[in-house]
């Protein structure tokens, strides 16, 4: 797989007289390079498993903000882990902050019938962000 501007194109390379075979993904430092998607899809299952175990192990034992504290050491430094080799449209960004919401507001105790859900949760992370 051979990338010129924003299309892939299949090339035949020989070394020694041998045709390398070629394949349409793998994964180079932990990033999934592929010709149909991107890495997003496999990162936002490990996320959204590592939230799951944040949960069902640490839902009550802990006061909120340690809970954020292994969010983001944990589950959000494997979700954004290659992000800077990304290239995402805006349906993905919002997924993306969909998925983050959705677990911050479980771990912080913020029900769905809280309509500021997303101020308070932006609230909360720009605080911890600031308090690093």
């Amino acid at each position: 797989m051979a990338m010129w501007r924003n299309h892939i194109q299949r090339v035949i390379i020989v070394i020694d007289d041998n045709i390398i075979d070629q394949v349409a993904d793998f994964k180079y430092l932990g990033y999934r390079i592929s010709e149909y998607g991107s890495d997003l899809e496999d990162k936002m299952q490990i996320y959204n498993k590592i939230n799951k175990v944040i949960q069902r192990h640490f839902e009550k034992q802990m006061n909120k903000e340690t809970k954020l504290r292994i969010h983001n050491i944990t589950a959000k430094a494997s979700l954004i882990f290659g992000s800077e080799a990304w290239v995402l449209k805006k349906r993905e960004e919002q997924r993306l902050e969909a998925a983050q919401m959705k677990c911050l507001g479980h771990s912080l105790g913020i029900t769905k019938v809280d309509k500021k859900i997303t101020k308070v949760l932006c609230k909360k992370r720009e605080s911890t962000e600031h308090s690093k």
